[in-house]
């Protein structure tokens, strides 16, 4: 593990005690809002040699980069994820390298999995009574399941009408799921949990929003040593992620970074947020500060990244890569959640093909070119919200009664040859 000096501010360099993890910079406030990330003693650069065959598999083969010791952590197996190359896409979108980085093979079939596996570690190694979570989806899944594993009490606050897989996944856990009236007032619940009884927040619970716990986001640097490790420690040109609170956005660029100063790839790629409401795209045409809310005309299907407000850290790392953000509708959303399915084998949450519909727009805008290497981040598996893809398939095909009928059918039908 990298022994851990403080937390501080992503905006103005503030340096906070580690213990600071439930709030965000008293300085930056009340212009932005901004969250806080990791620091190390001796931080985490300098040159150093490439994990071997013999450092293991997954998340923990980078263990020693993050902040609880593999000895100390609580793990079900996540990262390692593949990193497939999506050729008949590719082909459609007339790109040669495109790649995606299927996250729905972690063990709750979400990429937060490796949110909840380093936040649900550090509140073990702290001394946390409870693990608390404001969610209606993957996160709170995989709280539920980490605290699980760890032997720790978990207490997810959602809304009234919340229902589905996912809250069955929480509640399969072990996970107290309460619904709440409103949307608000499971942060209101959530951080009197946090300020009074010393609860571990997994998520953000207080407005406007600024991000997950920084502990947690350290788990993300893993999905880009992944990613460079599987090309052969070349960085993509572009790293295109579904965005809400950009969490993973921030988590990426810093594992990028730290492998500059390790001497492990020599540039950093551009990232992109896709999202569904406009509020980054907004702040990065208003050259501001602070993303606007953004009050939709109509709910997005993107369950798992509806937030109408972007947070500073996502604004921060787009910038600073010289990336972009990119809104994507429902139509889109639903044209590539079955466009991946059939064309690469891969269902995917509909959230998640927003990455595919923004690698589309920016391909057609020019942004990306025919010859850059483009990773679009999978986060989670079609299998979280199956009604969604359910809604746009039609009825199944039924059969006559007779044999000969049945037959005769199908030739008509063209499933058989006539």
């Amino acid at each position: 593990m990298a022994a851990v000096l403080g937390l501080r501010c992503v905006r103005c360099g503030t340096l906070y005690s580690p213990h600071h993890f439930a709030e965000d910079c008293a300085g930056c406030r009340p212009a932005v809002r901004s969250n806080l990330e990791v620091v190390y003693y001796q931080g985490v650069g300098g040159s150093r040699a490439k994990p071997t065959d013999d450092a293991g598999y997954g998340l923990w083969r980078y263990g020693d980069l993050l902040p609880v010791d593999q000895s100390e952590g609580v793990s079900l197996g996540e990262g390692g994820s593949p990193l497939h190359r999506l050729t008949r896409t590719a082909a459609h979108l007339d790109l040669e390298h495109l790649y995606g980085k299927d996250e729905t093979r972690n063990p709750t079939w979400s990429f937060k999995d490796r949110l909840a596996c380093i936040a649900v570690s550090s509140a073990k190694k702290m001394g946390a009574p409870v693990i608390v979570s404001s969610s209606s989806g993957n996160a709170g899944a995989a709280a539920a399941a980490y605290a699980a594993k760890a032997g720790l009490r978990c207490v997810i606050f959602t809304f009234k009408g919340t229902s589905g897989p996912m809250v069955t996944q929480m509640r399969a856990y072990g996970a107290d799921v309460i619904a709440c009236e409103s949307k608000d007032d499971r942060w209101t619940l959530m951080e009197h949990a946090v300020r009074n009884y010393g609860w571990f927040p997994t998520s953000p619970f207080f407005g406007p929003v600024v991000g997950s716990n920084p502990y947690g986001i350290e788990g993300y640097k893993t999905l880009a040593y992944e990613i460079a490790e599987q090309l052969n420690w070349k960085t993509p040109d572009w790293c295109i992620l579904p965005v809400c609170y950009g969490d993973a956005l921030l988590g990426m660029w810093r594992g990028f970074q730290d492998m500059i100063s390790f001497g492990w790839i020599d540039r950093m790629p551009r990232m992109v947020a896709a999202e569904v409401y406009g509020s980054l795209s907004a702040a990065l045409a208003e050259g501001a500060d602070t993303p606007p809310d953004i009050r939709p005309n109509a709910a997005s299907i993107a369950v798992s990244i509806n937030a109408s407000r972007g947070t500073y850290q996502a604004l921060d790392i787009i910038r600073k890569s010289g990336g972009a953000a990119v809104t994507i509708g429902n139509e889109d959303l639903l044209r590539w959640q079955d466009l991946l399915s059939r064309h690469e084998g891969l269902f995917v949450e509909a959230s998640t093909a927003a990455a595919m519909a923004a690698v589309q727009k920016l391909t057609q805008s020019g942004k990306i070119e025919k010859h850059h290497s483009v990773v679009s981040l999978l986060t989670a598996s079609g299998l979280k919200d199956p009604a969604t893809a359910a809604s746009c398939q039609g009825e199944m095909i039924t059969l006559p009664v007779t044999r000969k009928l049945a037959m005769d059918f199908l030739k008509e039908r063209k499933i058989f040859p006539r």
